[in-house]
């Protein structure tokens, strides 16, 4: 569904990511690992079309996107579930979730898919009316997935989704894009929980300093020595 080949994005005079190569397989999950400034939101955001690769082939559905403006990529098919979540905190939940569904490709169906996202997250349906900004973390959490999934992607990078939420509320969020990964949506995840992300991908990757230095099943890096010290602490 997604390969990128031999990715190189700088950031004014620095290097953000050499040479950078995955393989998202359609219907997978595949995760992103390493260390903060590793380059793992680089990564994300070039995918995404928000940096534009230096050199490299970023083909989706064997269509090179390398380069193109964010809101194209977006209604290709490709979301993005921002770190930070990054809500509109003034609109309300509703208002919030139709943004979403402001791309071409989505507008048809925007009915339908907010009746799918309250169902999925029943929480924001009681908080329809609500400001995003008065929602606890893990709500706007929700509305941030709810969001992106207005749009009708068929891919969702997720980035750093459980970060600065309470253990609880972690594994509803992990839960959450596990059931939608069931029902075929494909999914890159960039976690700093290394153990959790790695026992749901069915692929992963290691970044360190911007290079992929290990690739292999979720299962693989689970067990593999060097991941378990430098990132488990085992």
């Amino acid at each position: 569904m997604l390969s990128v080949t031999d990715l190189d994005v700088f950031h004014g005079d620095a290097q953000a990511l050499s040479g950078v190569s995955i393989e998202v397989e359609e219907g997978a999950i595949v995760a992103i690992v390493g260390a903060n400034g590793a380059g793992k939101s680089s990564l994300i955001r070039t995918i995404a079309g928000m940096h534009r690769p230096a050199q490299g082939r970023i083909l989706f559905r064997r269509q090179d996107i390398a380069g193109w403006p964010s809101h194209r990529v977006c209604n290709l098919g490709i979301g993005q579930v921002a770190e930070g979540r990054q809500v509109f905190p003034t609109l309300t939940v509703v208002e919030n979730l139709d943004m979403g569904a402001m791309l071409p490709r989505a507008r048809a169906s925007r009915e339908k898919n907010r009746e799918r996202v309250l169902a999925l997250f029943p929480k924001l349906a009681e908080r329809a009316s609500q400001a995003a900004g008065t929602l606890s973390g893990g709500e706007q959490q929700m509305l941030a997935i709810g969001r992106c999934l207005m749009g009708a992607p068929e891919l969702v990078m997720f980035d750093e989704p459980s970060l600065g939420l309470a253990p609880a509320v972690v594994q509803d969020v992990l839960k959450t894009i596990r059931d939608l990964n069931r029902e075929g949506l494909t999914c890159i995840l960039v976690e700093q929980n290394v153990a959790v992300s790695l026992k749901l991908a069915s692929r992963a990757y290691v970044l360190e300093n911007g290079r992929i230095t290990l690739s292999g099943s979720g299962e693989a890096l689970l067990a593999d020595d060097r991941v378990r010290q430098a990132y488990l602490g085992l």
